[in-house]
């Protein structure tokens, strides 16, 4: 039966021409399959050629020469407000919103079922896996740098969830450059209009990971899966979090520090340092994490002379008490 309706409808439409791109590897390859009869599925709905501007693209020339010619592509399902701005080579897939005050910078790609609201401003070169969120309808703003990656169904810069916000309030996210941000992370605005919270340049942030209200986060950390930073938490550059450890509020990391796996930081992790422990107790220095990045013997003999006069230091201090 389905053969014959095959062929009565190649009788009425018999030149149409049917290319179909997945915008997650480009246009597929040609393949033995390229003869048969194309499908009523495909005759009904295949009517136009739709490409991705897709930079790991391995499309034929025919493709690429219909992207010079329109940079942008967006998926006829995807719902754009006019008054949204794009820059050049943006790729908006299946069932995307973007809303009426989103700015998206030159080369981002939106892979279906991504989403972005309110005032937000997303950088050049920026990647939404499906599901991602980014933005929200409050007042404040969002902001992305350059060459972000936002995994699957993240959501990034939506309000925060602290009783002492008003609503009406001004809040704020700024994250920075070539941040990778993975699937389900959840990283949220500032509590107040005087206070924003802040993530830096080239950090990794692995799976599940939760930024609470006001963090401030610097460069070069690693957040294994897991990680989860309760408000106000300060966090310096080229740390490492080991998976599912929770920081209480308002603590603070300290650089090339390491925090072992399954820990509750209540208190300040000091420089250079490795804490762990279900109430994290100061292990030593991260000599591991020192060695990778390059310290000389001295210097870690330095920061080690450090380390025994803050403890001596706060030894004495507990006396006084």
């Amino acid at each position: 039966m389905a053969a014959a309706i095959n062929s009565i409808l190649l009788k009425i439409k018999p030149k149409i021409k049917i290319k179909i791109c997945n915008p997650l590897s480009g246009c597929a390859r040609s393949s033995s399959r390229r003869s048969a009869s194309p499908s009523i599925l495909q005759l009904f709905f295949s009517t136009t050629t739709l490409t991705y501007a897709d930079a790991d693209s391995d499309c034929s020339n025919e493709t690429n020469a219909t992207a010079d010619a329109n940079p942008n592509f967006i998926h006829p399902s995807a719902d754009v407000h006019p008054n949204a701005i794009t820059g050049h080579g943006v790729s908006i897939g299946p069932y995307c919103t973007i809303g009426s005050s989103v700015k998206l910078g030159n080369g981002c790609r939106l892979y279906p079922g991504s989403h972005v609201f309110g005032n937000t401003e997303i950088g050049d070169h920026c990647l939404l896996m499906p599901g991602a969120v980014v933005g929200d309808h409050l007042p404040g703003r969002t902001v992305l740098g350059r060459s972000n990656v936002i995994g699957h169904h993240a959501v990034i810069g939506v309000k925060c969830q602290d009783l002492k916000y008003k609503p009406g309030d001004e809040c704020f996210l700024l994250i920075g450059d070539n941040n990778e941000i993975r699937e389900h992370t959840s990283i949220h605005r500032s509590s107040k209009s005087s206070d924003k919270t802040v993530i830096g340049d080239n950090n990794l942030i692995m799976g599940s990971c939760h930024i609470a209200h006001d963090c401030k986060i610097g460069n070069n950390n690693i957040f294994a899966n897991s990680t989860l930073l309760a408000g106000h938490v300060v966090v310096e550059d080229y740390t490492h979090t080991a998976g599912a450890i929770v920081v209480h509020q308002f603590c603070h990391i300290g650089s090339f520090s390491f925090v072992g796996g399954g820990s509750v930081v209540s208190q300040d992790v000091p420089k250079y340092t490795m804490v762990a422990g279900e109430r994290a107790e100061l292990r030593g220095l991260n000599l591991e994490g020192l060695r990778r990045h390059e310290f000389t013997a001295t210097e870690v003999g330095i920061n080690r002379t450090f380390i025994l006069m803050a403890l001596v230091k706060l030894t004495d201090n507990l006396l006084l008490m």
